[in-house]
């Protein structure tokens, strides 16, 4: 059974950082794209940040460039997310991903109604 479990999440106040973590398990590729999704409450679903696990290219979404960076662990079935100069507009709840096959994560990032899994979410809180 194939599993994204996310990991990570809290609370901050504004201008701290918050590490997630989102571990897959139950399937054996090693090549494909992961990445995060965010949910605020009355807001769509925006993805924030995708990386191939291959090739680890690495896309943002324009509002969290220079502030989060995407990562992967050496068996390529972990990826992080390091969220630095967080403020409240960033609080949501929090989404990992999975889509293979996959060429780029903006496949990923764009058309996320045809990724293959989704972790449970990890609620992110930032006050001011």
């Amino acid at each position: 059974r194939v599993q994204l479990a996310e990991s990570g999440g809290g609370s901050v106040q504004t201008g701290g950082s918050l590490r997630l973590s989102c571990a897959a398990s139950g399937y054996s590729y090693r090549t494909n794209c992961m990445g995060w999704f965010r949910q605020a409450p009355g807001k769509e679903r925006e993805g924030v940040a995708g990386i191939h696990t291959g090739t680890t290219v690495a896309r943002y979404a324009d509002s969290v460039k220079g502030r989060f960076t995407i990562s992967q662990d050496n068996s390529k079935t972990t990826v992080y997310l390091q969220m630095n100069s967080l403020t409240p507009e960033d609080t949501a709840v929090y989404y990992c991903a999975a889509r293979l096959p996959c060429l780029d994560p903006n496949q990923l990032l764009s058309a996320p109604e045809e990724n293959s899994f989704w972790g449970q979410g990890t609620q992110v809180t930032v006050s001011s």
